[in-house]
């Protein structure tokens, strides 16, 4: 798949003759966003993991304007509808990974189609996860381009592969292969600016990477979690072969590098978490806190931003760093800001300091949202998040085949110490607050969220309690309208869990063919 002639054949193949082995420089930048699945914020070894060796993200990080408090959603799809809108996932009618809640409204306006006007070619690479029917798929939503593989997450080695519809077996790793075909595209895109969405499968689960990145974990933990270890050391890898080709290629100052992860730690939860509580598909700090690096070689000095940012602050950030204009109907919409003052600065900015951002893990059985509004919910303002971990309180809300959060809930209220991503942690990382009470921590200075100050602090957490009640009143009939509580399609191969933990391996399943 690395041969000369693949590179040559693969060029001809996607961008017919005359394509140039090189683009040309342009005006605008082009731009990568490589987003990760399932990734927790401390797994790199610079965001202090004590086992992983991450040679080139860590290079990376410290040639970036890292975001340090970077918010995304706690689940996949809620996360990936968010950053391509512009708005919150609720609105976009995403609030589950199965279909048709994980589809994304098909009257959303897009990220590829909005730098289209301003001469961007677009791919993407990878898990899609946003719907997979006509109509919803990568390429009917404004990418020209599109490679995945058949059996998104569950197939690692020598996979089907699906470029613009056309299925051929390949020889290799998955994310190895997705890396060449980025490398090919950016090849093939002559004298025009190009977005690539390199969105990975590593390290969702099902585990497997290739030996050689898996060996130097496994007599340090167990072989789950030294499988999970070895596919983000070998996203490191990769992550290094594509800065060294853009290298190669005169391309580093002209190109947008921008890595982040899609939601909170999975499988190596319990062997580092960065000092937060919480995981994927919980509400608490680590479910939904991202690292988030952007690379600009020669115009962005790496340095630190602290201001409270987010998934849907992206598309307003590279429709103005394209020239993109965003249509004045689209604008209410929005619920995003430009990053550019943020990182064009070294020294702090003052930069939407009233801002709050909403969090619902959603995930709720299909009919039963209204009865789920305080059921893992959250609000964010300046270092605070204020809080309901709770189970709703419905009685036959005891589905284990779509979502399964308030079961795991209420286990954990009931003594469970196990639970999806941890062993013995369950109480800490999917632990509960009092019924009918919202909890407020300060999570700059307490990420693991042990000190609730809401009776110490009694006129924010108030302050916020009104605010997510007017947000979930405007934003409910919305998510409605959009198709956000519509009846899930359970379609995973696997029989469903049935100790009540939340089975996140239902992910992405649907994913087989170019979506």
């Amino acid at each position: 798949m690395k041969s000369a002639l693949f590179w040559i054949l693969t060029t001809a193949w996607i961008f017919g003759p005359g394509a140039s082995a090189a683009p040309e420089k342009s005006g605008r930048p082009n731009i990568i966003l490589i987003l990760t699945d399932d990734q927790g914020y401390g797994d790199w070894a610079c965001t202090g993991h004590p086992l992983l060796k991450t040679p080139h993200v860590d290079r990376l990080a410290r040639e970036s304007v890292r975001f340090e408090r970077f918010y995304v959603s706690s689940s996949c799809s809620p996360t990936r509808a968010a950053l391509l809108t512009g708005m919150h996932e609720f609105r976009n009618g995403t609030t589950h990974t199965q279909p048709p809640r994980e589809n994304l409204w098909k009257g959303a306006t897009v990220l590829p189609e909005l730098l289209a006007t301003a001469g961007y070619r677009s791919a993407c690479i990878g898990k899609w996860h946003l719907g997979d029917a006509p109509g919803y798929r990568p390429q009917d939503r404004g990418f020209e381009w599109n490679s995945t593989n058949k059996g998104g997450p569950r197939t690692h080695f020598d996979p089907v592969m699906i470029r613009n519809g056309h299925e051929e077996q390949a020889t290799g790793y998955r994310e190895d292969i997705f890396f060449d075909d980025a490398m090919a595209f950016i090849s093939g895109t002559n004298d025009r600016p190009f977005f690539l969405y390199l969105s990975t499968y590593s390290p969702h689960d099902p585990l497997a990477a290739p030996e050689a990145f898996v060996a130097p974990f496994r007599d340090k933990v167990p072989e789950e979690q030294a499988q999970y270890l070895g596919m983000v050391a070998n996203l490191d890898h990769n992550i290094g072969r594509l800065l060294e080709f853009l290298k190669q290629k005169g391309l580093d100052e002209n190109t947008i590098v921008i890595l982040m992860n899609d939601n909170g730690a999975t499988w190596g939860l319990d062997i580092f978490n960065a000092g937060m509580r919480g995981c994927k598909a919980t509400v608490w700090e680590g479910g939904s806190r991202a690292f988030s690096f952007w690379k600009w070689s020669g115009h962005w000095p790496p340095h630190t931003v602290e201001n409270l940012t987010a998934h849907v602050d992206l598309l307003p950030t590279l429709c103005e760093l394209a020239g993109a204009s965003i249509p004045a109907a689209l604008q209410p919409e929005l619920e995003g800001f430009s990053l550019l003052p943020l990182l064009e600065s070294r020294k702090p900015v003052v930069w939407h300091e009233d801002r709050r951002i909403f969090h619902h893990v959603g995930r709720w059985p299909s009919g039963m949202a209204a009865a789920h509004k305080y059921a893992m919910a959250g609000v964010r303002e300046g270092d605070f998040l204020l809080i309901r971990s709770r189970p709703c309180d419905l009685p036959d809300c005891n589905s284990t085949n779509h979502g399964y959060q308030c079961v795991t809930l209420r286990n954990v209220e009931k003594g469970a110490k196990n639970a999806q991503y941890t062993m013995g942690q369950a109480s800490i990382h999917w632990g509960t607050t009092p019924p009918g009470h919202w909890a407020l921590f300060n999570v700059k200075s307490d990420p693991s969220c042990r000190n609730d100050l809401s009776t110490t602090m009694p006129e924010r957490a108030a302050a916020l309690a009104t605010a997510y009640d007017a947000w979930w009143d405007e934003t409910y009939p919305i998510m409605l309208k959009r198709g956000g509580d519509l009846e899930l399609q359970w379609n995973h191969p696997l029989e469903p869990p049935k100790n009540g933990a939340s089975d996140q391996r239902s992910e992405s399943s649907t994913s087989t063919g170019p979506g």
